[in-house]
This record gives C-alpha cells, structure tokens and sequence, in this order.
C-alpha cells in the first residue's frame, strides 16, 4: 500500500481533489501547463533522486563469477525541504489568471505544500469561448505524507579483474489505477585491483556509473476528477549516478563505505485522455492529451553507510546527503 500511494503521489498530486484539475484547465492550456510545471516539479525531483541511489555497497568488486543478489529500498524524505514546499505566481508570467486580491505575485504552494485559500479569477476568451470563473488554487500534501519510498531488486556479478557488471529490475506493478516498472544497469571498477599488492590494503576505490529508468502510469478516470475519457498520467524518470566510492574490506563482518557522487536525471509527466473541462456557461471546454511537462535535475551527492556480511547474507544501510536526501537499506545474498 505504501509504495502504491507513494507511486500514485510520483504521478499526480493535482489531482487527487476533483475540482482541481478542471479549474486549471479552464485557464487555458498553456497556464495550465505552466503552474503543472511549477507545482509538480518538488516532486519529480524527489523521485530523480530516490530512484538514483543504492548501486553500491562496497568499493571492493567481486572476483571472475562473484556475485550478489539484494533487496533495495529507498526513503527519500522532504518534511524539512521548505524551500520547495512554495513557489513565486507571477501573474505576468500567464496568459489568463490573475489573483482576486489585485496582487502582482504571490508565493502559492507546491505539491509538496499546505498554502490554501488562494483565489483567482479567469477572465478571457478559451477556445473560441467567453471564460469567467473563479477558483482557489490546489495546496498541497503539507505534512500528510513526509517521504517517498521505491524499491527494486538488483543483481551484480564479477567480470574481469575490477569490474562489476551490475543491473536491477522492479517487476512490473499493475493493479486497478496504478502502473509502474522499473529497470537500469551499472558499471563499477575498482582502481586497486589494478596494483599488484591489492589484497593487503585495507581500503578499496571505485569508480560506479548506473542507469535507471522508471515509467509509470496512473488512471484516474474513474475518480470523476473531470468529464472524459481514457484519462491518465503517464511519467518517466530518467537518471545517471557518476560515483567515486572507497570502503574498508578487510574486517571480518561489518566494513564501511562512502561515497561523493553527480546524479543528472529528467523526468517527463504527459496528461493524456479526453477532457470535458466544465464551464459557468454550461458549454464544455474539450482538450484531448492536453499537455507535457519535464524538469531536468543534477547535483552532487555523498554518501555514508555500513555492511555487514554474515556468511552468504549482507545486509546494508546508507545515507545519502544531497538536495532530497535518502535513506537506502538492502537485504542480500551472495558468493564472492
């Protein structure tokens, strides 16, 4: 249940109270489009982030056919991210809507916010029709929900001296409204397998390049959110983790690692579907696949985490410091 509100969150925010999708769309597309941007952007940027994160638990690569199975989970949280819990409307920055206290600009919530009771008004023509409407603009999730969580299964096996090959996959998730499916692949050499007396340092260097792709879609036609059909968000993460990563590898049972990173990712959100936008004259506005949005983020990471190794099962924890930071834990088996 989690990780299907979690993914249901990722997708759509707006939309979960059902007058808030056909008030924005009454604006007009293209204000439509542009306060999506704006308010879902805090979101996907958590999910760039999220997803990033978990393709190392050690610096030390396996030998030829080592290999290792785990179980990976990520929280990614943003309780104390106020910084992108609001965003500045600028009213010149829009075609139709204008604010109904007369203000130029105000600071109105994000997806991840919990301003309400913000009035505009919509005076225009739309589509060959005369638009007068008033309406409050969405808040957010406020303190409702406080992280996002994924997971997925990820895989890695020795190759030649220093590489790892590494790949992970969620099973495809597809229940009544929700569905979502994930995968990528990695690349991880160890520097010191290089030297010729490896075996006795204490530490390992890596250098770890990983993939991921996560596509979901969420239906929401049922809901009534809005006349129409076929109605549906459909989003994909895209996103490159650029790592350099040491840890300690001769202690028995528990060793450490750390790591400094560079995440770049996009993601791309399309509303998709026939929608029969509601008017005060009684004549629908009709928009079919109204509009796409996409944010492009990167930034540096660090991370910080332990290992400990009992036999053939690992078990993993991690924190990850960087604009959404992450908590990562994982449950593996493995021969090496």
């Amino acid at each position: 249940m989690k990780i299907k509100i979690g993914i249901a969150f990722l997708l759509c925010s707006f939309v979960t109270n059902a007058q808030n999708l056909n008030d924005l769309l009454v604006a007009g597309l293209n204000d439509a489009e542009r306060f999506a941007n704006s308010y879902l952007a805090p979101v996907t940027e958590a999910g760039i982030y999220s997803v990033s994160n978990g393709w190392y638990n050690s610096a030390d690569a396996k030998p030829l056919g080592g290999f290792e199975i785990s179980l990976v989970g990520n929280i990614t949280g943003f309780k104390n991210k106020n910084d992108k819990k609001t965003f500045i409307l600028n009213t010149a920055d829009y075609e139709n809507l204008t604010f109904d206290d007369g203000s130029a600009s105000r600071q109105v919530s994000t997806a991840l916010g919990d301003i309400d009771g913000i009035i505009v008004n919509v005076n225009a023509t739309i589509e060959g029709q005369v638009v007068n409407e008033q309406f409050e603009l969405p808040k957010g999730i406020g303190d409702d929900i406080s992280f996002v969580p994924t997971g997925y299964i990820q895989g890695s096996v020795g190759l030649i001296k220093g590489l790892e090959v590494k790949a992970r996959f969620l099973p495809k998730i597809d229940t009544d409204d929700v569905q979502i499916g994930l995968f990528g692949a990695g690349l991880q050499y160890d520097f010191t397998k290089m030297l010729p007396a490896d075996k006795l340092l204490p530490v390992a260097i890596s250098a770890v390049i990983g993939y991921t792709n996560l596509n979901g879609e969420y239906d929401f036609t049922e809901t009534g959110a809005i006349a129409g059909e076929n109605q549906r968000i459909d989003a994909n993460i895209t996103t490159w983790n650029f790592s350099a990563v040491v840890s300690t590898r001769k202690i028995p049972v528990i060793n450490f690692y750390g790591g400094l990173g560079y995440i770049v990712g996009k993601s791309e959100t399309d509303l998709l579907g026939r929608y029969e936008v509601a008017t005060v004259s009684g004549v629908p506005i009709v928009y079919n696949d109204p509009f796409s949005i996409t944010n492009d983020v990167s930034g540096v990471t660090a991370n910080v985490g332990t290992k400990i190794k009992l036999g053939f099962f690992r078990i993993n924890v991690d924190y990850n410091i960087a604009e959404f930071s992450t908590l990562t834990a994982g449950i593996s088996f493995g021969f090496r």
